[in-house]
C-alpha cells in the first residue's frame, strides 16, 4: 500500500487497492505511473503480458480526468472484445471510489444503440475495439475531438490483426495535443512506426528485453510426423495430469475441431474462436477460469481475451506465421511470478521456425520425446497416488465404513493397493500398451518436405516486391480463388517466396499460374524439391533463388504497406484482403480487390485464368487471421 502510495496515487485510487487486496506495484507500473502523473507526456511501454499493464496506464488516466465533467477525455483501444471488456471492468474497480465515473465498453457484437446510448450518459472514459469504434464515429455516435489521453493496447497484436488503417481514421478525429501511451508486449517495426506517426518525443521504458518472452517460461519442442500431431497432444496432456493449458491452432476450422476431438476423448477441453457469440464465449470462459476447463483451445485473436494466472502450459499445436505471436502465446503462462512451459509440436518442415523464434526471443528450446505409453502409466498412477496421499479424510465416510470393510475382508492389503489402483491402470494400460512411438529423431531437419499430403511450391517474388507473409497468402487465395484455410505455410524471403497447398490443389496452382505476370513481370510458380528450404544462387535463368533477379519489373505488388498523406490520402495502391473486425464480429466488412496506382490503373497485366481483371484504387493494409 504504501509503495503505491509513494508513486503519487490519490486516496480514491489508495482505497481501491487496498479493497483489491494490491500490495506492491509490479516493475511497468513502478516505472510508468510516476511518468504519467507527473507530466503530460507520449510513452511507449513495453512489457510481457500479465505485468499489469492495464493498472500502469488506468490509475494515471482515472487520476487526471475530471470526473464532474461528461465530456469524454480517455480513450482506450484494445484489440478484442474480451479484453475491451476486461479493461473496462478494470477501469471500474480502480475507480470503485470516484463518484461520477462513467466507463463505458464499446466493441462489435454487441447493441450498437445501447452502447451509443451510454455514451450519450456522458462517459469520461472510452474503451473500445477499432472496428467498432471506426463505425461509431462516422454515425456521429461518438465525439473524441476532446480527448486528453488515448492509450493503444496491445499494440503490436492490434497491428498484426490488421487495424493500422483503422486507428489512423480514429485518431484522424482526436486532438494533436493529445498525450498518448502505446503499451505493447513486443516491438516489431510496425510498432516503431505507429509509434513515430502518432506520437511527439515519446519516453520509453521497458520490462525486460524488446520483444523477449517472460523469464518465467520454459520453451520446448516435441518433434513428430505431422499426421500424429493430435496423439502427441493427448500424450502431452496425460504426462501432465494437473494441465491447465491453452491450446492454440492458427483457425478456428481447427481449433473447434482438436476441441471436439479432445472432448470426445474424454478430456476436459473447450474452444474460444471468432465464430463464437459472445454469450457462447463468456460460458467457455467462465468454465475455464473456474478450472472445469483444463484444456482451452485457442486461435490468436480470441486467446487476446484470455487472462487468467496459473496456467501451467501453452501448447502449440501449430505455431504461427509471425514470430511476434508466438511470444504473446508464451505469455499466456508464466504470470504473476508463476513458472510456465511453451510447449510446441512441430513436423521436420517446421524446425527452422523454432531457430527463428529463439533468435527473437533470445531463448533457447530444448527438445525433448513424447513421453511413452508406460511412462504415462506411471505419471498417472503416481499422480493418482499423491491424491490419495494428500486427501483429507472426510469423517462423514464413517458410518459406511462397517458394509465396505464387509465387502472388501477377503483381500488383503496388498490385494486392495493392486485392485484399487487398476481401476486408473487398466484404462490408460489399455490405450498406450501397443502404442508406437511416435517421436522423429531430430538430425533430418534440413528436409523441409512437407508430410501431410500438401504440395510446396516456389515462386519468385518476395519481400523486395513489397509482400509480407499476409499480403501474399491474400494474393494467392484471391488468384486460385480458394478458402484462407487452403493456403498455409507462407513463408516470404527477400527474393523468392514458398507456400503449401494441399495436393488437391496442385494442378490448379500449376494451371493458374501457367501464364502471370505482375507489372509486367513473369511470375514463376514451380513445386519446391526443397519444401521450403529455398535453393540459394541466381544463375537459373528464371530470376534465380536468392537475389540473382533484376528488378526491370518495376516496384512490384505492394499488398502488405501502404504510405498515409496527411492522415488519410493514399499515394500507393496493393491489394487489400477481406477482413472482419473484434474477434470475428464485425459490423462491416471490406471485399477484397485488386488494385492499382492512385489514378486507378491495374498493377496486373496478363492472364489470370477464370478470373477477371481487377479493378483499382485498392489500398495495401494488413488483415486480421482469425
Amino acid at each position: 500500500m504504501s509503495a503505491f502510495k509513494a508513486l503519487g496515487l490519490n486516496d480514491e485510487l489508495l482505497q481501491a487497492i487496498t479493497d483489491m487486496g494490491f500490495e506492491t506495484p509490479s516493475e511497468v507500473q513502478e516505472q510508468a505511473i510516476p511518468i504519467l502523473l507527473e507530466e503530460d507526456t507520449d510513452l511507449v511501454a513495453l512489457a510481457q503480458t500479465g505485468t499489469g499493464k492495464t493498472a500502469a496506464f488506468g490509475f494515471p488516466m482515472l487520476q487526471k480526468i475530471d470526473v464532474a465533467s461528461r465530456t469524454t477525455q480517455g480513450l482506450i483501444l484494445s484489440p478484442t472484445r474480451e479484453l475491451c471488456m476486461q479493461i473496462t471492468n478494470e477501469m471500474k474497480s480502480y475507480g470503485k471510489h470516484m463518484k461520477g465515473l462513467n466507463v463505458v465498453a464499446i466493441y462489435g457484437g454487441a447493441s450498437i444503440s445501447d452502447q451509443a446510448r451510454q455514451i450519450k450518459k456522458g462517459a469520461q472514459i472510452i474503451v473500445a475495439t477499432p472496428g467498432r469504434m471506426k463505425d461509431m464515429i462516422s454515425r456521429r455516435m461518438i465525439d473524441i475531438s476532446k480527448i486528453e489521453y488515448c492509450v493503444l493496447d496491445e499494440a503490436d497484436e492490434m497491428l498484426n490483426m490488421g487495424f493500422h488503417e483503422d486507428i489512423t481514421e480514429i485518431l484522424s478525429h482526436s486532438p494533436q495535443e493529445k498525450s498518448t501511451w502505446l503499451f505493447s508486449a513486443t516491438m516489431p517495426r510496425e510498432v516503431a512506426s505507429i509509434a513515430k506517426e502518432f506520437m511527439y518525443q515519446p519516453q520509453e521504458i521497458t520490462v525486460g528485453s524488446k520483444n523477449t518472452g517472460s523469464e518465467n517460461v520454459t520453451h520446448e519442442y516435441y518433434l513428430v510426423n505431422a499426421r500424429d500431431r493430435y496423439q502427441a497432444l493427448k500424450r502431452l496432456a496425460d504426462a501432465n495430469p494437473e494441465i491447465f493449458s491453452v491450446v492454440f491452432c492458427r483457425t478456428k476450422r481447427d481449433t473447434q475441431k482438436v476441441a471436439e476431438q479432445l472432448i470426445q476423448d474424454g478430456y476436459s477441453a473447450g474452444a474460444i474462436h471468432g465464430d463464437l457469440s459472445q454469450n457462447q464465449r463468456d460460458i467457455v470462459m467462465k468454465q475455464f477460469r473456474s478450472r472445469q476447463i483444463q484444456m482451452m483451445v485457442a486461435t490468436d485473436v480470441a486467446a487476446r481475451g484470455i487472462d487468467v494466472d496459473n496456467i501451467t502450459h501453452v501448447i502449440n499445436y501449430q505455431l504461427p506465421d509471425e514470430v511476434e505471436t508466438y511470444t504473446h502465446r508464451s505469455g499466456r503462462t508464466g504470470r504473476a511470478g508463476n513458472q510456465g512451459i511453451s510447449i510446441v509440436i512441430v513436423s521436420k518442415s517446421e524446425v527452422r521456425k523454432i531457430r527463428s523464434i529463439e533468435k527473437k526471443i533470445q531463448k533457447k528450446f530444448e527438445v525433448k520425446e513424447v513421453p511413452s505409453g508406460m511412462e504415462i502409466c506411471e505419471k498417472q498412477l503416481m499422480h493418482l497416488a499423491n491424491n490419495i496421499k494428500d486427501t483429507e479424510i472426510n469423517d462423514d465416510i464413517e458410518a459406511y465404513l462397517p458394509a465396505i470393510n464387509e465387502s472388501l475382508e477377503d483381500f488383503s492389503k496388498e490385494e486392495l493397493i493392486k485392485k484399487f489402483f487398476s481401476v486408473e491402470f487398466t484404462r490408460f494400460y489399455n490405450y498406450y500398451n501397443k502404442a508406437k512411438d511416435i517421436n522423429v529423431k531430430p538430425g533430418h531437419e534440413k528436409d523441409y518436405r512437407d508430410d501431410t499430403g500438401s504440395t510446396r511450391f516456389f515462386l519468385n517474388v518476395g519481400e523486395k516486391d513489397d509482400f509480407n507473409w499476409m499480403s501474399l497468402k491474400d494474393l494467392l487465395k484471391e488468384v486460385l480463388n480458394l478458402g484462407k484455410d487452403d493456403v498455409y505455410k507462407v513463408d516470404v524471403k527477400d527474393s523468392f517466396s514458398f507456400f503449401n497447398v494441399d495436393e488437391k490443389h496442385k494442378d490448379l496452382v500449376t494451371s493458374v499460374f501457367a501464364d502471370f505476370e505482375i507489372e509486367g513481370r513473369k511470375v514463376n510458380v514451380e513445386e519446391s524439391s526443397g519444401g521450403g528450404g529455398g535453393r540459394k544462387g541466381g544463375g537459373r535463368g528464371r530470376g534465380g533463388r536468392s537475389g540473382g533477379r533484376g528488378r526491370s519489373g518495376g516496384g512490384g505488388y505492394k499488398g502488405g504497406r501502404r504510405r498515409d498523406d496527411d492522415r488519410g490520402g493514399r499515394s500507393s495502391g496493393g491489394y487489400k484482403g477481406k477482413r472482419s473486425s473484434d474477434g470475428g464480429s464485425s459490423d462491416s466488412s471490406k471485399r477484397g480487390r485488386f488494385g492499382g496506382s492512385s489514378e486507378g490503373k491495374s498493377r496486373f497485366s496478363g492472364k489470370r485464368r477464370g478470373k477477371s481483371k481487377p479493378e483499382g484504387g485498392g489500398t495495401g493494409g494488413r488483415r486480421r487471421r482469425d
